[in-house]
């Protein structure tokens, strides 16, 4: 009986260990040594240049500080290894990172790739990857990218996911679940969540229309026709589109033989109603739409291994940014949800109140400079003005005396 008891409690052990111990894959924060943990792509030569900055606006500066894009108008390409490297199949991934475009992005990438091991020396935006989280600003369009790889193909979900592009930072969260679930939080709120095989393009349709089917020859697509007892007004043709205007006259030195017959400019006939159509009424044979039937699609497997890569090795940043100024921080890959809001509480958390007081004061403080300028300007306007005005008045005065 002893035995029986320690086994069950050994068991209940290691079933409770199981649920609790999570697992932390990659962590940077941008502290101390980041360049020996980061590798600057030699693909290209003239990739932008990092840099480690807090911005303009930040509560801690030591721990706010991320990595910067410098340069305008460049690529960047900069990546860091996973080690070890890992799988989730049967484990739930997440990813988190936060990211602000200080500089008021207007064109440029905000998002991290996240792949297989690779040369990270080579990395470039052809190297293949697991996935591409994180914000896609250009012009009006503004989305948050979520790009998945299957069987050697991108897929982006079919419909946007909302993003941030003010110059705040901000939070993104990835959560991708074994079956086959996943959702998008920013600032630790749901932006969109979903089915892997029903929000993307990775399997062909469940259903297909059957090729044995086709739309009857006699089906009735027509909802209204023709009134058959609507008949056409007697003389509804013998009404002109224009008439002579009623109220035109002939001029008075309207000569008849030089000029010839004098004919009144036409108007628009306020009695032409157009050509003549007859009402409509509800068409008794009517069906409706004709709707192909579906059948199962011969081409269509499940797959409930879609969500699972056999090795996360390296973090990337891969983009291109018209205006530089973006900064990444914070980032985060983990086997749970809890791990990350963990990380979030002791990195953004502490930032964003901060952050906003200082973005606040700052735009106060330059809407009182426009305000200042504004008022200064208008001072000069009129200042100009009066000076005009008491130049006229000392010419007008210099005119009487002249006059006595």
């Amino acid at each position: 009986l002893i035995k029986t008891i320690m086994k069950f409690v050994v068991a209940l052990l290691i079933f409770f260990f199981g649920l609790t111990a999570a697992h932390v894959y990659f962590q940077e924060e941008f502290g101390a040594g980041w360049e020996s943990r980061w590798v600057q792509s030699k693909h290209n030569s003239d990739y932008g240049k990092f840099v480690a900055s807090a911005g303009k606006f930040y509560g801690d500066k030591e721990r706010d500080t991320g990595l910067k894009t410098s340069q305008d108008a460049r690529f960047y390409a900069i990546g860091s290894e996973i080690s070890p490297s890992f799988s989730n199949k049967d484990k739930t991934v997440v990813v988190q990172f936060t990211v602000k475009h200080e500089q008021g992005i207007d064109c440029g990438g905000g998002y991290l790739k996240i792949g297989p091991k690779t040369d990270l020396a080579d990395f470039h935006g052809e190297t293949q990857y697991n996935l591409m989280f994180g914000p896609d600003i250009c012009g009006s369009t503004k989305r948050t990218h979520l790009i998945l790889n299957y069987k050697g193909k991108n897929h982006l979900k079919r419909t946007d996911i909302r993003t941030e592009s003010d110059e705040a930072t901000h939070l993104f969260t990835l959560v991708l679940k074994p079956d086959q679930t996943y959702e998008v939080l920013i600032d630790q709120k749901s932006a969109a969540s979903g089915n892997l095989v029903d929000d993307f393009d990775f399997l062909p349709a469940r259903e297909i229309d059957d090729p044995n089917v086709s739309k009857p020859s006699n089906w009735v697509e027509n909802a209204y026709i023709d009134d058959p007892e609507d008949q056409k007004p007697e003389g509804y043709d013998d009404i002109p589109q224009f008439i002579a205007d009623p109220e035109a006259e002939k001029p008075d030195d309207w000569d008849d033989e030089e000029d010839g017959e004098w004919e009144p400019p036409t108007v628009p006939n306020p009695e032409f109603k157009g050509e003549w159509k007859p009402k409509q009424i509800p068409n008794p044979e009517y069906k409706g739409p004709w709707v192909h039937p579906k059948v199962p699609n011969p081409e269509f497997q499940e797959d409930n291994q879609i969500y699972a890569f056999a090795d996360f090795g390296f973090v990337g940043i891969d983009i291109w940014q018209v205006k530089a100024g973006s900064i990444f921080d914070n980032i985060l890959i983990a086997d749970s949800l809890e791990d990350a809001n963990e990380h979030a509480a002791k990195t953004w958390a502490l930032l964003k109140d901060a952050e906003k007081e200082k973005l606040d004061a700052d735009k106060e403080e330059k809407r009182k400079a426009a305000d200042a300028e504004r008022e200064k300007r208008d001072a000069e306007i009129k200042a100009l003005e009066d000076e005009d005005e008491d130049s006229d008045d000392h010419h007008g005065h210099s005119h009487d005396h002249s006059d006595l």
